[in-house]
């Protein structure tokens, strides 16, 4: 029987794990410059922490999630997003009432989502994500905001865009909740099923939808920022002021609402403006969920955030032509040639490694010949020699790689001199 992997997902092969470590290390320095803190939760959680914090009405909950009963009758859900899982740590564990706030939190991990598979996005996909928890000062959505345009820069990516929008507070969502109903009802009809359905559940989905996007109704749709109240128009100002003094490029798009329902006030998305990335260009995408720590049960916390796709990161630095050179190579290989030469290989070795020494050796008794092709293959920068005479002697042919000299050097000494040859 040959057994294939499930749609939808990938392997990640050794020799493509190295760029994933690198990028992952490159995240968690930032974090350590920017103050966060990681959190690690559960990646299945019950179906109501999803259906409640994502929102009934999302494509996620209604069509993409990986839900299940357990042997108890209980209902689970594979996470297929990180901030609600969060949110509800944050309240279970009362991190509300650490003396230092805000809470700054992040996560990497995997998600799950049953959608079409297509470049750069799987059914199982890995995301990192940051969480703030704890104020509402405009400052923090820039801070946030900064911190994604900053992970995206510091490995390379240049051909970016940011875009932003406000939601608007309570008051302005459902007065341009009502002129969206007004506006779309007379001709819904000719709309998808699903936007005929969001429209007196959840009319701001349908300025999300792909189907629909150039219907001539979307262009002439009720802008949000026409029904922002005097405070979110304020606030949103000082957001777009503080990027400013930050010259950070940024486009107003009032037709970005996200895809999640928790999003209130700043919203934004980071591009790949790339030609060569597709047709979703979208790299990240965050904002700002006032109200969403209330309905896990917590007290009044703002919070803002956003999240990325790892593979989507791949994916754009494929587009602009950039490799990450992630080291790959030997310090030093070891080649034994005779029985014991090869049982003190076995202590050499451990020496090596003991000290910090990327070492390796033969475990296929090849020739001389075919170890130094493997030494060579394994980019080793030095290769020792053991065989019979070496052991006689006390010694070993240390060989440099780069320039092919070669040093006898005593056995007793040998750890240290290859050490000392690589820069340690």
């Amino acid at each position: 029987m040959k057994v294939k992997i499930p749609r939808g997902t990938q392997d990640i092969l050794p020799k493509d794990v190295k760029t994933w470590q690198m990028i992952e290390e490159q995240i968690r320095q930032l974090m350590e410059t920017f103050r966060y803190e990681e959190i690690r939760t559960p990646i299945f959680e019950h179906t109501e922490v999803f259906a409640r914090g994502v929102g009934d009405t999302t494509d996620i909950v209604q069509k993409e999630m990986y839900s299940f009963q357990d042997r108890g009758g209980r209902d689970l859900t594979l996470r297929p997003e990180g901030t609600a899982s969060v949110v509800r740590s944050f309240v279970e564990n009362k991190l509300f009432s650490i003396p230092n706030q805000p809470t700054k939190l992040y996560y990497i991990g995997p998600m799950f989502r049953y959608e079409r598979p297509q470049s750069g996005r799987y059914r199982q996909f890995v995301q990192f994500g940051v969480e703030v928890l704890g104020s509402s000062d405009p400052a923090i959505d820039v801070e946030v905001i900064t911190l994604a345009m900053k992970i995206y820069q510091s490995i390379g990516l240049k051909n970016l865009k940011l875009v932003i929008n406000s939601l608007g507070d309570q008051r302005s969502r459902t007065d341009h909740r009502q002129a969206l109903i007004e506006h779309f009802r007379p001709h819904i009809h000719e709309f998808c099923t699903d936007c005929q359905h969001r429209l007196e559940t959840n009319p701001l989905r349908i300025l999300d939808c792909k189907v629909d996007a150039n219907h001539p109704l979307m262009a002439s749709a009720p802008s949000i920022l026409d029904y922002l109240t005097d405070e979110s128009k304020a606030y949103f100002e000082k957001v777009c002021r503080y990027l400013d003094r930050l010259q950070i490029p940024y486009t107003v798009d009032p037709t970005l609402v996200r895809g999640l329902d928790y999003y209130n006030h700043t919203t934004f998305e980071i591009m790949s403006s790339n030609e060569g990335f597709g047709a979703i260009t979208s790299l990240c995408g965050g904002g700002r969920y006032n109200g969403l720590v209330e309905q896990f049960g917590g007290p009044e916390t703002p919070g803002i955030g956003f999240a990325l796709s790892i593979e989507r990161m791949i994916a754009a630095l494929e587009a602009e032509g950039i490799q990450l050179n992630a080291e790959d190579n030997l310090d030093v290989y070891l080649i034994a040639l005779g029985d014991e030469a090869r049982e003190l290989s076995v202590v050499l070795l451990n020496e090596m490694r003991e000290v910090g020494l990327r070492a390796d050796r033969d475990y296929l008794d090849r020739k001389l010949k075919g170890q130094l092709k493997a030494a060579d293959r394994l980019q080793a920068k030095q290769v020792v020699i053991i065989g019979e005479d070496e052991i006689a002697q006390g010694q070993a042919v240390v060989k440099n790689m780069e320039t092919g000299e070669q040093t006898n050097v005593d056995l007793q000494k040998l750890t240290h001199y290859v050490k000392e040859n690589v820069g340690m």
